[in-house]
């Protein structure tokens, strides 16, 4: 026992001398994957450009434009009672629904066939503007505006491209079988919006276009159908209203648009 008790001091004393296994270092925690930048959303891809629209071919015009051109002729062509448009031709400038006071446009007023129904339904304090390409035609109107005493008639001559018509000036326009001999219906539609006041009303009349159905002449003369028309003014920014049906109109469709607000 006396043994035990002299050896175990140099136990303890070894035990605590002995070195230690050293601790393995705790390996430091790995970084974090960095966060992916979250990429701007592209722009939206601008619409394709319209492809710009086929107009009349300029032969449609040319007798037209001459100076010399036999106006009397092209009365009793379009005012004659054999013509639907001139026998239903209260009724269609009924659709303008134009009210005293107010602006209206007849694109390709030819020989004035509707400045009586419009200048009766604006008044004296309304605008009608006749507007033409031909320079006989606006010599034409020029004269029966004043024989007539149409004080509220001006005479427009627009081009090929152009109406003319001072912007946000009208409240309604006209366009009465003249739509197939626009040369440049985009530009001149263009022209046409610039001139409407906020949801201006639109009227186009032209002749029904259907193969099997339509006279020959309309065929030849006539460069597309209704459908096309419709689809070329909404393309200049119109919105289409509705189609009228007209008592007596069989050869001719009348579509109505509305301006932008």
């Amino acid at each position: 026992m006396r043994a035990l008790l002299r050896v175990l001091p140099w136990l303890l004393f070894a035990c605590a001398s002995e070195p230690k296994a050293p601790v393995a270092p705790t390996p430091p925690a790995a970084p974090a994957a960095p966060v992916a930048a979250v990429a701007p959303a592209a722009p939206a891809a601008p619409a394709a450009p319209a492809a710009p629209l086929e107009g009349a071919k300029p032969e449609i015009n040319a007798d037209f434009r001459k100076p010399d051109m036999d106006v009397a002729s092209w009365v009793q062509r379009f005012e004659g009672e054999s013509r639907e448009i001139a026998a239903a031709r209260d009724a269609i400038a009924a659709e303008l629904e134009l009210k005293p006071g107010e602006s209206v446009a007849d694109i390709g007023a030819g020989t004035g066939l509707f400045e009586e129904p419009f200048a009766r339904a604006v008044g004296a304090q309304g605008t009608v503007y006749a507007v033409d390409i031909s320079p006989a035609f606006l010599e034409h109107l020029r004269q029966r505006t004043k024989e007539a005493g149409w004080s509220q008639v001006k005479v427009v001559a627009c081009d090929d491209h152009d109406t003319k018509l001072p912007p946000a000036s009208v409240n309604a326009a006209f366009i009465c079988d003249t739509y197939h001999h626009f040369e440049h219906p985009a530009d001149t539609l263009a022209s046409l919006r610039r001139a409407m006041k906020p949801g201006g009303r639109l009227v186009v009349v032209d002749f029904e276009r259907e193969p099997g159905q339509s006279r020959d002449w309309v065929l030849e003369h006539v460069r597309c159908g209704k459908q096309q028309v419709r689809a070329e003014i909404e393309q200049a920014g119109f919105r289409f209203t509705r189609e009228a049906a007209l008592p007596g109109l069989t050869e001719n469709y009348v579509l109505e648009f509305a301006a932008p607000r």
